[in-house]
């Protein structure tokens, strides 16, 4: 019950107001979701996994074992979604929305946090959320960006596309940072701070304006079984990759409770930025918040087996 009521306090609810905000302020004033999106892509997310990394302190034989964890539980999910969209006869926007909507999750604003309570501050455990929360950082804007303009542009432009933007570059630039121990001067490193402290924020109030732009066209059987592969198989597939590998402890506790979290506001802003299935993705971020105050606190309950 502590569990359920922390997410419902911290995540849930906060969400939600942001979120209402964006739909209120749409509603009011008409904000461009185009410019909101923008912002996200190009200032407020690359600082914010900017100075994540750079503040990181991880270990090569840590990173590797999550990397392996992460690529093989990425696999498992991709084949999956590929072979239930392939039964339902999905056509190409559709495919790519279902598919991010399954493997991109909220491992920043909502897993860093919720990864903090279960462990009590354990910087182990921290380590691998911020490892994770880097590929999923990283994967929506290549893949995924990738994914939504395959079918419409030729391979060189949605290349080009995928070259503009600033995540891929700053991954890198972080790691060469802290392994050089380059310092960032405070009147360069507060303004990055500001920038990255802002991402949550924006990105919510898009999403309330992209909601509150919506005719509402309740999808319920294509959002329900985004949740339902998100939020219970997404874990399930995480334990059986743990007992594969032969992980056990704080560190498989970890890594499923990293796959156990809602759907990424990347896939509902990859959507609007490029016009793929914008309401669908939308539908699915808010509703597998709202479903994982039962279904995180499930995990939480059930990872004490495999400690």
């Amino acid at each position: 019950m502590t569990y359920f009521i922390y997410i419902l306090l911290n995540n849930v609810i906060p969400l939600s107001i942001m979120i209402a905000l964006g739909v209120i302020l749409y509603r009011a004033f008409k904000l461009d979701i185009r410019t909101l999106s923008k912002l996200n892509f190009y200032l407020f997310s690359p600082a914010l996994v900017f100075k994540m990394l750079y503040e990181s302190s991880l270990s090569m034989q840590l990173m590797l074992q999550t990397l392996l964890f992460f690529a093989l539980h990425l696999a498992a999910m991709f084949l999956l979604v590929e072979f239930i969209m392939r039964v339902r006869g999905y056509q190409n926007s559709m495919i790519t929305a279902m598919r991010n909507s399954v493997i991109f999750y909220n491992s920043a604003n909502y897993a860093l946090p919720l990864n903090q309570l279960v462990f009590v501050g354990d910087a182990f455990t921290l380590s691998i959320q911020i490892i994770i929360m880097m590929m999923q950082s990283l994967l929506p804007n290549t893949y995924g960006v990738y994914s939504v303009n395959a079918h419409k542009n030729d391979l060189r432009q949605t290349l080009r596309t995928i070259l503009s933007l600033p995540v891929i570059y700053v991954i890198p630039l972080a790691f060469l940072m802290r392994w050089l121990h380059i310092p960032i001067p405070d009147p360069i490193y507060m303004p990055i701070t500001y920038i990255s402290n802002a991402f949550v924020c924006t990105a919510l109030i898009t999403l309330g304006v992209q909601l509150g732009s919506m005719k509402w066209t309740l999808m319920f059987s294509d959002v329900m079984l985004s949740n339902v592969l998100r939020l219970l198989i997404g874990p399930a597939v995480g334990f059986g990759i743990v007992w594969l590998l032969g992980i056990h402890g704080t560190m498989a506790q970890a890594l499923v409770l990293a796959t156990s979290v809602p759907t990424s506001l990347s896939s509902a802003l990859i959507a609007v930025e490029y016009d793929n299935e914008p309401e669908f993705a939308s539908q699915v971020v808010f509703s597998s918040t709202i479903f994982s105050i039962c279904t995180v606190t499930l995990v939480i309950y059930l990872i004490q087996f495999i400690a």
